[in-house]
């Protein structure tokens, strides 16, 4: 089934991406870095190149998606937030466009949100871990029949 990861340009997003890069199915990622992004296509992910802050980018990349992956770590590295005024608005935009675009199951790796709206969802919390542990955690959830 289709997953997204919305953030797969930073650090963890990548270890994340590539994690399940080696998996079948369609794998998409939402980045702002071209660099990022031709990495990632080269790695057979469908890349959609935008400003994380607008929900309605994240949601036109994530249409179709059954899950999709959400890196709180790329909403406050310091990149360009036009459309949030903190990296929580930013994350907060996030799950709007993901019931926008009708996504089934949201995995956020960051502090606990409830994504209300989604029909499953599940929080990984990055402290104490490294980030293969996370990357692997958010498969687990991924592959999962449900969560």
């Amino acid at each position: 089934m289709p997953v997204i990861v919305i953030g797969a340009d930073s650090p963890l997003g990548a270890v994340i991406a590539d994690t399940l890069g080696g998996r079948p199915g369609e794998r998409r990622a939402f980045v702002t870095s071209p660099e990022a992004a031709a990495r990632l296509r080269k790695a057979g992910f469908k890349v959609a190149i935008g400003d994380i802050s607008d929900w309605t980018h994240i949601e036109g990349a994530a249409l179709g998606a059954f899950t999709a992956v959400l890196v709180a770590e790329a909403a406050g590295d310091g990149r360009e937030l036009a459309f949030a005024a903190t990296p929580e608005k930013a994350v907060d935009s996030w799950l709007r466009a993901t019931r926008a675009a009708n996504v089934s199951r949201v995995i956020l790796v960051g502090s606990s949100r409830d994504p209300a709206g989604t029909a499953e969802w599940a929080v990984v919390d990055p402290a104490g871990r490294s980030a293969a542990e996370i990357a692997s955690e958010v498969a687990r959830l991924d592959e999962a029949a449900r969560i």
